[in-house]
């Protein structure tokens, strides 16, 4: 089954891949490797913003690491072509969440975008990945991530 397809079937359409928004490019191809920049939380409605542990749950938040996620893979199909199918695997994520001093829960809030990868991709999905806490992230969104990926 083609990932498009497996998209579909979960109700999800990748957007267009985002314009970088300052002095770097969205994605860096090393080979098979491609190296996709911080995704920041959105979706249709624009910016999701917020902070966990002040005025956003973990429920929420896990909502928006999968938004991440999603734009993290619009991302690749541009880098491939337009051919997702020459995603081989996701390698390794790095997640980020706006939070509080004592909020502890990062790696749950990421789960939301680790989840939607195995979800949507199965074992190429299942990845490395840190998930650490930021005082703030541009423009006050809740959640930033990026991502390695092999590809063909």
């Amino acid at each position: 089954m083609s990932i498009e397809t497996r998209l579909a079937e979960l109700g999800v359409t990748l957007p267009d891949a985002s314009a970088p928004a300052a002095n770097y490019v969205p994605y860096v191809r090393d080979g098979n490797t491609l190296y996709i920049a911080g995704q920041i939380s959105s979706d249709e409605n624009g910016l999701i913003r917020g902070k966990l542990g002040a005025d956003m749950d973990v429920t929420a938040g896990a909502a928006a690491a999968r938004q991440c996620a999603i734009a993290l893979l619009a991302q690749v199909r541009a880098a491939c072509d337009g051919d997702l199918d020459r995603l081989v695997r996701a390698v390794k994520l790095t997640g980020f969440v706006n939070s509080t001093a004592d909020f502890t829960d990062q790696p749950k809030v990421i789960n939301g975008a680790s989840d939607f990868l195995v979800e949507a991709l199965g074992d190429a999905g299942r990845h490395a990945r840190s998930s650490v806490s930021a005082v703030s992230l541009p423009l006050g969104v809740a959640v930033e991530i990026d991502g390695i990926f092999h590809i063909r």
